[in-house]
C-alpha cells in the first residue's frame, strides 16, 4: 500500500515529523510519498492508497503557507481519485493558545471528510508545550495507523 504524506510547516518541525512518519511507515512495508511542497499533480500522479497529513498550526489556528496551495486545489477541485481512501491527520501546536490549538489538523480533516477520505483514527496532537520530541512522540500513534491500515 502507497501512503502519501503531506506536510505543513513553518519552522519545520511538521516536516521531521513527516519524514520520520514515512520511514516508520516504510519499515512496516508501506510504500510512502512524500515531497513537502507537492503539487496536486504530483500529488495524484503517485496515486495514493492512503494519506497521512502532519501539520503544525499558525496565526490563528491557520495552516502553514506551504500548505496552502495544495489544500487549496484539493478543496476547490475535490478529486474523485481521492474518495473512500483511508487517512489520517497529526496536528502540531501549542495548547496554550487554547481555542486554536491544532486548528492546522482540524482544517486538514475536515477537507478529507469534504474529499471522502475515511479517517482510520483519531487525530493526533502533538503539544510544543509539553514535548520537544514530537517525532518520538507521534511513533505509538504511527504504529497503530499502520496496523489500522493493514485492517480489510
Amino acid at each position: 500500500m502507497k501512503v502519501a504524506l503531506l506536510s505543513g510547516s513553518v519552522y519545520g518541525t511538521a516536516e521531521e515529523v513527516a519524514r520520520h512518519a514515512g520511514q516508520l511507515l516504510e519499515n512496516e512495508g508501506f510504500e510512502t510519498f512524500y515531497k513537502p511542497r507537492a503539487s496536486l499533480d504530483e500529488l495524484l500522479t503517485a496515486a495514493p492508497q492512503a494519506l497521512l497529513a502532519v501539520t503544525s498550526t499558525t496565526g490563528m489556528g491557520e495552516l502553514p503557507d506551504n500548505l496552502m496551495p495544495l489544500y487549496s486545489q484539493l478543496r476547490d477541485l475535490l478529486p474523485a481519485a481521492l474518495r473512500g481512501l483511508p487517512g489520517a491527520v497529526i496536528g502540531l501546536g501549542d495548547a496554550s493558545y487554547g481555542d486554536t490549538f491544532c486548528g492546522g489538523g482540524e482544517q486538514v480533516r475536515e477537507l478529507f471528510a469534504e474529499l471522502g477520505v475515511n479517517e482510520v483514527q483519531d487525530m493526533l496532537r502533538l503539544d510544543a508545550s509539553e514535548s520537544v520530541t514530537p517525532e518520538t512522540d507521534a511513533e505509538p500513534w504511527l504504529v497503530e495507523f499502520s496496523r489500522r491500515l493493514r485492517k480489510p
